[in-house]
């Protein structure tokens, strides 16, 4: 787009770069894209629940002692040698 005032004085060379007063509008060149590319980085608490089950097994293991115990029982056995006659001739006792 050039200026049309600039233009009707081109034969005067006032159109030319250095030498010109008047100025032009802006030339819009092609949009130049640019990707930036950008990371971030975010922390997703997760709740993640863990149940557990305790299972308590008692076991008897039953052991047996003997425990000794003891008795005693007297018995008397008597001999009877028949009568009091054998003693009548002063031999001890037991002997005939």
């Amino acid at each position: 787009m050039l200026n049309k005032r600039c233009c009707d004085r081109q034969n005067m060379g006032c159109c030319m770069p250095m030498n010109c007063g008047c100025q032009s509008q802006p030339i819009i060149e092609p949009c130049i894209n640019k990707c930036v590319e950008r990371e971030f980085c975010h922390q997703v608490p997760h709740v993640c629940p863990i149940h557990t089950h305790v299972i308590n097994r008692h076991i008897y293991q039953h052991t047996y002692t003997p425990q000794y115990s003891t008795s005693e029982e007297n018995q008397v056995i008597n001999i009877d040698n028949g009568s009091c006659q054998g003693l009548a001739n002063n031999r001890p006792f037991g002997q005939f």
